[in-house]
């Protein structure tokens, strides 16, 4: 009886705009009382504006009614929040990255992506180059040919480690210039505050990092961001041009996602399919994409799967020309 009423229940369900999902249909045995989305890094920084993103939307949009807190977990490049995420259940939630699967492959961390439960990808951003406001270099192109002559004249940072997205797009560009990345200086700071801070007090000379971290200090005047990752220039930033405008051929997006705990129940990935795609199709998560220049990069948990499984052999192949491994 239960089996034959089930198909009504999703339709009279479907028909109840603005319901929350703590007890959705096909997920009746979930019953959750509080959800924790750990941002295993600083305030403002990338991962905890992806949680804090998620948290507005799922709350403003009545998609989960019960509290939902953000816990910030710092430490070794993501590996100390997502250790905490690993010993927890299913309704702590963890963002990850590009870090998840490079921090193992560069023998910094013995967890890797299949450690846990693939959720959601999210969204997904470009990579900038960045110089202080009063830098010499006035292009990317002019960068990249004073690497070429003299590979130690440029300190380059990043953070918070190598391996990242922001450290991998600068090797692609540098291979595609006919630079050999191993040769580059790059200078590891743990947040991505401390390189704005390093390249502004003159400790570096050049920043690597995802648009987000560096716009608000490109609008304050205190950098300038000599090129984006982005196949075409920004509607947001109309003035910046692209690498392949600068004679490199070059698309390189930086990408964040959500995981679980490792033997999540298949109610609770299917609990959180249903959430996070009803989270993505709002107002309140477009509207958020649009204020932080990032792109809807939306995947379920079965396609993260696969995605995580290809990104894990790009980016073996990318350390691996770079000789960043272990």
């Amino acid at each position: 009886m239960k089996k034959r009423l089930l198909p009504f229940i999703w339709l009279l369900v479907g028909t109840i705009t603005g319901c929350s999902l703590e007890k959705s249909p096909g997920t009746d045995k979930i019953d959750i009382d509080q959800v924790e989305l750990v941002a295993p890094n600083v305030v403002g920084a990338g991962w905890d504006l992806t949680a804090r993103a998620m948290q507005r939307t799922l709350k403003e949009e009545k998609i989960f009614t019960k509290p939902i807190v953000v816990t910030n977990k710092v430490g070794g490049s993501g590996d100390v929040g997502w250790k905490y995420t690993k010993q927890q259940s299913g309704h702590v939630l963890a963002m990850n990255s590009s870090l998840l699967i490079t921090n193992h492959l560069l023998g910094h961390s013995k967890l890797t992506y299949k450690d846990f439960t693939p959720i959601a990808t999210l969204a997904a951003e470009w990579e900038v180059v960045v110089v202080s406001k009063d830098s010499s270099i006035g292009n990317a192109k002019e960068l990249m040919e004073k690497l070429k002559k003299d590979k130690k004249v440029i300190k380059i940072g990043v953070a918070p480690g190598l391996g990242n997205d922001d450290h991998l797009a600068f090797v692609q560009i540098s291979k595609a210039f006919g630079i050999n990345p191993v040769e580059l200086e790059f200078f590891v700071y743990e947040n991505k505050e401390k390189v704005v801070n390093a390249l502004i007090d003159k400790q570096i000379n050049v920043a690597t990092l995802a648009l987000s971290e560096a716009e608000k200090q490109y609008k304050a005047g205190k950098v300038n961001i000599l090129a984006v990752s982005s196949p075409k220039r920004l509607k947001e930033l109309p003035e910046v041009p692209t690498w392949k405008e600068q004679g490199i051929d070059l698309v390189f997006q930086h990408w964040r996602g959500v995981m679980g705990p490792p033997n999540m129940t298949e109610e609770e990935i299917a609990y959180w399919d249903e959430a996070i795609n009803k989270m993505v199709k709002t107002d309140t998560w477009k509207t958020i994409l649009e204020e932080k220049g990032w792109n809807s990069f939306y995947k379920n948990s079965r396609e993260t799967k696969l995605f995580l499984d290809q990104k894990s052999k790009m980016y073996e192949e990318l350390m691996h020309d770079s000789e960043v491994r272990k």
